[in-house]
This record gives structure tokens, sequence and C-alpha cells, in this order.
């Protein structure tokens, strides 16, 4: 088969379309042909030399895939009402650019009904991300208000449409007025341009000073001050990734004044137990949502997998409004 390897950790332009052996579905595995790889931060990471393979998970960058399914554990695909040719997404904890992948059956969701490959391909790293995060970790609840630091990001279009479809008030920060306006039009109520505004003065103008019950964030750092400042009493922090670095200094009194919660997590090396749970809450809870049209996809741009380096590149840039996806 064909994939894109990481020829050593560097710029975007270490990346190389190469021959591979096929992969082999073991025990409650299938082998996906994929027409479609989802491209996301944890790549760039992984291609810089900052973000680790977990043991036992391929080289091969990529985390969502989605494709039809050539093989697999026919029992186990029985029980997750799979089968060979069915269309199907999946979130995989490595091998997704690459024109065959195995994935764990528990973490393969099948293709909502009307979206293409690429609009599929874009689902499993986002949603499995922001479910877990917003909704089991910190339990946002209807009439709550979310902030999303970043909300034209890949996560941050999925945790918009999520929270305002479970009735949630949504503000969200981004970092230019057009950003701004392509999250007012997924549902959120407020964007704040973090460039030209302090987005804590900002949240406390827009809640009339009592603050927003959950942040989610992928910033961390200098960030971590402002949002404790502008929590509301029982509010809850929770971080997804720490692109503003990992030390911080804030006021530990408020947190033990306003009662606060802070947490943060990883995806890519919680066992397979944990991403099966997810993946069932997201077809009962969630897949009926995509299928509707209530949620939907958003492409920001699509590249052949030979030009991955075009993808990561664009990724670097910031100046994406949504996903990047690599064809094959």
């Amino acid at each position: 088969m064909k994939a894109v390897e990481i020829t050593s950790f560097g710029a975007p332009d270490v990346l190389r379309l190469a021959e591979r052996p096929d992969p082999v579905a073991g025990a409650g595995e299938l082998l996906i042909r994929v027409a479609a790889s989802g491209v996301n931060r944890p790549d760039v990471l992984q291609r810089t030399g900052n973000y680790p393979v977990p043991p036992g998970a391929s080289d091969i960058p990529g985390l969502e895939v989605a494709g039809v399914i050539v093989s697999g554990d026919a029992a186990a695909m029985g029980q997750a009402g799979l089968k060979v040719g069915d269309r199907v997404c999946a979130l995989v904890a490595g091998g997704g650019y690459a024109e065959l992948c195995v994935a764990p059956v528990g973490q393969c969701l099948p293709v909502p009904g009307g979206l293409s490959d690429v609009e599929a391909a874009s689902l499993p790293e986002t949603f499995f991300t922001v479910w877990s995060n917003v909704f089991d970790r910190v339990r946002l609840q209807k009439g709550e208000t979310l902030l999303i630091q970043g909300g034209s990001s890949g996560i941050g279009v999925t945790a918009i449409q999520l929270a305002k479809a479970m009735g949630a008030t949504v503000l969200v920060t981004a970092g230019s007025d057009e950003k701004c306006a392509a999250c007012l039009a997924l549902g959120a109520d407020h964007a704040i341009n973090y460039k030209s505004s302090d987005f804590a003065e900002e949240v406390k103008k827009l809640t009339d000073g009592k603050g927003v019950n959950v942040i989610l964030d992928m910033v961390a750092g200098s960030y971590v001050a402002r949002e404790i400042g502008c929590l509301a009493e029982d509010g809850r922090l929770v971080f997804i990734a720490v692109q503003g670095g990992t030390k911080a200094e804030f006021n530990a009194g408020l947190v033990l004044r306003k009662r606060l919660t802070i947490t943060g997590s990883t995806l890519r090396p919680r066992p397979l137990e944990f991403k099966t749970a997810i993946a069932s809450a997201l077809r009962e809870k969630v897949w009926p949502l995509i299928g509707s049209g209530v949620i939907k996809p958003v492409i920001h741009s699509t590249f052949a997998a030979a030009d991955a380096a075009g993808a990561h590149t664009l990724m670097e840039s910031n100046q994406h409004i949504g996903k990047i996806v690599l064809t094959w």
C-alpha cells in the first residue's frame, strides 16, 4: 500500500509518500480501504518529534480515517452491527495516512447518512475529544455557558455545534474577524477576537460579571490566570492541549473561593474500552444529529495524500476554519 511516512523529525517536507506492507486485521479489528484521512494538530506534533507514538501503534501518522471495510474479525463486527463493504469512519492510534488502515471495531462508526468520505474522515478525532472532555469530564449541562478557546479550529467548530445542540450558550475566541464571523454562523452566541480584545474582560461583560461555567482550552500557559478569573462559581476548566506552554501562574485563592475544577486529558493513549464507550455514546446521542443535518462537518481544505506536507503547512499557518483532510 501507499502511505505517508515521517522520514525524520522536522518541517512539513519530511513527509513522504512511500510503499508499506499491507496491514492485517487481528482479533477485534477490521481493515479499512481508506478514502480520506483527517489531519489534526497531534499529527504535526508527531512530525516534529513532540508526540511519541504509543506502544504498539503504527509509526505512520494519522488518527482518523473514513472508507470501506475490506476484512476483519467477523464476530466482533457482527456484534457492532458492521460487515464487509460497509462505509465507516474510525479513530485510530496511528496509521491513518495510508491506503489501508487497521482499526479496533469498537472505535469504528458507520458513516452518517448523506456524508461524503471527506466529511466522514473529519469526524472521529474532534468528536471523540469534545464529547469525552466537555460532556463526560466536566459535564456541561443544558442552560450553562461554555467558552471555547480557538472556536474556528477543528475542535472548535465541533464544540460549538455540539454544545448548542445540547442547549448551552456558547462563547468563543478566534484570531480574526473572519474567523469570528464563521463561528457565529455555526451557532456561537458571541465571538471574541482575542487579538483586538481581552477575552477575559469581554467574557465578564457578556455574562454580566458572572463568568462562564465551562472553558475548553487548547492554549494553557498565560491564558490560565485569566481563565480562572472569568469562571463562574463551581466553574470547570478543561485542557486538551498546551499550545501556549505547560507552565502557568494563577491565583489559587480564586480556585478555593469559587470552588473551581481544573482538569484535562489526552485521548491517544487511553485504552480501547474507554474509546469504545465514547463511540457508543456518540452513536446514540450525536450521530442522529449529524444524520439529520443539525450538526454538519466543516471542511476547510482537502489535499491529495501525496501533498501531506501542504496540509501540514496550512495547519501550522492557523489560517484554516474547520478541518483539513487528505484524499486517496
